[in-house]
C-alpha cells in the first residue's frame, strides 16, 4: 500500500493529461527545496535510547533534519478556483544522524555512521483565491505519509585497500501526516511558471526520531501548465 502512496502523483499525471483539455488547467512540477526539524536530542551509543531513560556516560547527539530536497508533483484544477493534487518531496542523497565512531588516525581510518534520507508525500485539495493571467495563489491542504530511511555507513583507511566507503540499510519508520501549504505561482510565460511555496507537515510520531513532529518546509517548484489560462 505504501508504494501505490508514493507512486500515485505519477498515476495523478498519466490519467489526468487527457482531462487537461476539458478542465480549466492542469500543472507538472519539479520542485528543489528543504525540510527543517530540531535534532531528537543526546542517546546512548549502544542502544541509541534517550540518555535520560539509560544510565550512561557514552552519549551523543543526533543531527537535526536540514539537507536539500528534491520533488515532483502535479495539479488538476477541476474548477477555476478549486482542485486536487499530489507531491512527492525527498533527499537525493543521505545525511549524517549519529556519529557511532568518527574516522580519525586514533581509531585507525576506520568510521562508523548512521545516515538517514526522508521523503514526504501527500494528497491535497487546492483553493486559489487569486487567479490571473500572470499570477495565482494557491492554498493547498491535504494528508499523506513520511518515510524516515536509515542506512548504516563505514569507512576505513589502509595501505593495501586505501580507502573504502560502505553503506548498508538498515530500517524505516514510516508516518501518517497532514500537510498545508501556501504558494505564489508567477507565469514567466504563457504556460510556465515558478511557485515559491512555503508547507507544514505535522507526522505523527515522527519525534521518535527527530526533535518534533511538526516540520516546516520551503520549495520553489518549475512547472509547465496545460489547458486554459485567465
Amino acid at each position: 500500500m505504501r508504494r501505490i502512496f508514493h507512486y500515485l502523483p505519477l498515476l495523478l499525471l498519466t490519467l489526468s493529461i487527457p482531462l487537461a483539455n476539458a478542465q480549466s488547467g492542469f500543472d507538472i512540477n519539479l520542485g528543489f527545496g528543504a525540510a527543517f526539524d530540531k535534532s531528537f536530542g543526546q542517546v546512548d551509543q549502544s542502544t541509541l535510547l534517550p540518555c535520560a531513560l539509560v544510565a550512561s556516560s557514552n552519549c551523543a547527539a543526533t543531527d537535526k533534519l536540514s539537507a536539500f530536497d528534491m520533488g515532483f508533483g502535479a495539479n488538476l484544477m477541476l474548477w477555476k478556483r478549486f482542485g486536487i493534487g499530489g507531491e512527492y518531496v525527498f533527499q537525493p542523497t543521505k545525511q549524517d544522524y549519529f556519529i557511532f565512531q568518527q574516522a580519525s588516525a586514533a581509531t585507525g581510518g576506520i568510521g562508523d555512521k548512521l545516515q538517514t534520507r526522508t521523503g514526504f508525500y501527500d494528497f491535497n485539495g487546492i483553493f486559489q483565491p487569486v487567479n490571473q493571467k500572470k499570477v495565482a495563489v494557491q492554498l493547498v491542504g491535504g494528508v499523506g505519509g513520511v518515510n524516515v530511511k536509515f542506512y548504516e555507513n563505514f569507512t576505513s583507511t589502509g595501505s593495501v585497500l586505501g580507502n573504502t566507503n560502505q553503506s548498508q540499510y538498515a530500517q524505516s519508520a514510516n508516518h501518517f501526516q497532514v500537510h498545508a501549504g501556501i504558494g505564489v505561482q508567477l507565469y514567466v510565460s504563457e504556460h510556465v511558471f515558478i511557485r515559491p511555496q512555503f508547507d507544514i507537515h505535522f507526522a505523527h510520531n515522527l519525534n521518535q526520531q527527530f526533535g518534533s513532529n511538526l516540520v516546516p518546509a520551503a520549495t520553489v517548484w518549475l512547472g509547465y501548465s496545460f489547458g486554459d489560462r485567465p
